[in-house]
């Protein structure tokens, strides 16, 4: 067992020391307020399993030791939840406890000895270049309507498609973030960082197109933080991120014939398209805002499997 430091034990301790640990993602980390989220169902889920497991409400985390950490994993799996998601978990159970160990709350870091589940390896879904074509024809037709919403929805898919943004990225996209006439965005992507990414010609155009028919959406009562907002609602409001999914699914439903395909499916196809038209790995590592190379390779697993269908539809001894 690993033993506490400190010698306070009473009721509530356990909850306050996993309050402190999302006070410091939020303010020393500095990460989203969605990933500080999952962060705290991720511990919700452990104190769950925990007061289950020991049989008290009244426990604390000096109670927790290897044999425990790998019985929460089999009550994951008993849940049935992915291994990638078990992995996530385990993943913030070990950064609490980095974190108790770091403030000395405890005396050593239960979590070194257990291993993570082996990830299940899932290629992403993507658009095929014909899916593309037709996506953006039935776009172009709504925008040459001329509505806010028409312009919107154009300018929704030009930049997750011609930019890989995440939908995070996009929903808080301000004007200003964008150089209509260098040709390129500011963006915040994970960990609150920015970085500089390139807008394609088309783009730009549907933003130009868009303008008109935004400002006329903005309303005197707009808080000044909306009038900011790349993409609005017809109340002069920051477009919701559910919004924005809704449109990208009405154009998916409508234009692409493969199914399960999301938002995140436009940048896996930026990604893709990328690498398949020869693009350095490590410049589409840059342009998507991966930390780690890792992170972008499953992109080129991605690629294979699409050479190795064509090869087995061309080649006739396949």
């Amino acid at each position: 067992m690993v033993k506490l430091a400190s010698a306070s034990k009473e009721a509530g301790s356990a909850d306050a020391h996993a309050a402190a640990f999302l006070r410091h993602l939020s303010d020393q980390r500095q990460l989203s307020p969605n990933t500080v989220a999952a962060y705290g169902k991720d511990l919700d889920d452990l104190r769950e399993f925990l007061t289950g497991y020991l049989g008290t409400a009244e426990w604390g985390w000096e109670q927790v030791d290897r044999l425990t950490l790998r019985a929460f994993l089999g009550w994951c799996a008993r849940k049935r939840l992915s291994r990638r998601t078990v992995a996530r978990k385990l993943s913030t159970t070990r950064g609490f406890f980095r974190y108790l160990h770091l403030e000395d709350v405890l005396d050593a870091n239960p979590t070194r000895a257990v291993r993570s589940p082996r990830p299940e390896r899932r290629l992403p879904g993507h658009l095929g270049a014909g899916e593309v074509g037709s996506l953006f024809r039935v776009a172009e037709a709504g925008a040459a309507e001329n509505t806010l919403a028409g312009t919107r929805a154009l300018v929704i898919l030009e930049l997750l498609y011609g930019s890989g943004l995440r939908l995070a990225e996009l929903h808080g996209l301000d004007m200003t973030g964008l150089d209509l006439v260098g040709d390129q965005a500011r963006v915040r992507g994970k960990g609150r960082k920015e970085r500089i990414v390139p807008l394609t010609k088309a783009a730009v155009t549907a933003v130009r197109r868009y303008e008109p028919r935004r400002s006329e959406a903005l309303a005197s009562d707009t808080p000044s933080g909306d009038r900011r907002a790349l993409l609005l609602s017809n109340r002069g409001r920051r477009l919701s991120r559910r919004s924005i999914q809704k449109t990208v699914q009405a154009h998916l439903e409508v234009a692409a014939e493969s199914q399960g395909l999301s938002v995140h499916s436009l940048r896996h196809s930026f990604a893709t398209h990328l690498l398949d038209a020869g693009a350095d790995l490590m410049a589409v590592k840059e342009l998507l805002g991966h930390v780690s190379l890792s992170t972008t390779r499953i992109y080129t697993h991605t690629s294979r499997e699409r050479l190795k269908q064509v090869y087995k539809d061309a080649h006739p001894r396949a």
